[in-house]
């Protein structure tokens, strides 16, 4: 009791008059406001607010299906002049090397940088060409042969190996066979030295 009195008494007037005055400030302040803020925003002339709802039964613009993700388009609606734009350069760079090529020629890649830089001749690049088909019948040739080699030697050595194998296991079969009637007989030595005690 006396804690509470003791509280009474620090309590200051002029603390309740101003938290009083506080609050009296603001009630009138929201009281007071303008009422247009927390109103309705106001609608053209005779229209209810929110009249124009989804309606099931309407028809409503969509883009048509065209496939990819969701059945519809993955392009922006918005961007396809752009997109237009994009294929027609691309078919346009398409056609250019196209026709760059058939100009120039390209038997190699390496005849091809060769041909670029140097201008080569249409007879240059025949013989050229020529020159690479002679020499990759010679590389096809040389492949076989070492091919054919590589496949002799290779058998060569699977049947020494298999010979060999052969070896290892009849010693291996005799040194097996050996061990087993050694074993027999210091197993028969026992059960006679067994058999006398």
């Amino acid at each position: 009791m006396k804690r509470v009195i003791h509280w009474l008494k620090n309590l200051r007037p002029l603390k309740v008059f101003t938290a009083f005055l506080a609050g009296v400030f603001l009630l009138t302040a929201q009281a007071c406001n303008r009422p247009g803020i927390a109103a309705q925003p106001s609608q053209p002339a005779g229209q209810a607010p929110n009249v124009e709802r989804y309606d099931p039964t309407k028809s409503y613009p969509l883009n048509p299906p065209q496939g990819g993700m969701n059945n519809f388009s993955d392009i922006d609606p918005r961007a396809r002049a752009e997109e237009k734009a994009a294929e027609a350069k691309a078919k346009a760079l398409r056609d250019m090397a196209k026709r760059n090529v058939e100009q120039k020629g390209v038997d190699s890649t390496e005849q091809y940088v060769r041909n670029y830089r140097q201008g080569t001749s249409l007879g240059e690049r025949v013989k050229n060409l020529g020159e690479d088909v002679g020499s990759s019948a010679e590389e096809v040739r040389e492949g076989v042969a070492k091919g054919t080699q590589r496949g002799l030697e290779n058998i060569r050595e699977n049947t020494q190996n298999a010979t060999e194998d052969l070896v290892k296991n009849v010693q291996r079969g005799a040194t097996d066979t050996g061990k087993s009637i050694q074993r027999q007989a210091e197993d028969t030595a026992d059960a006679v030295n067994r058999t006398i005690r």
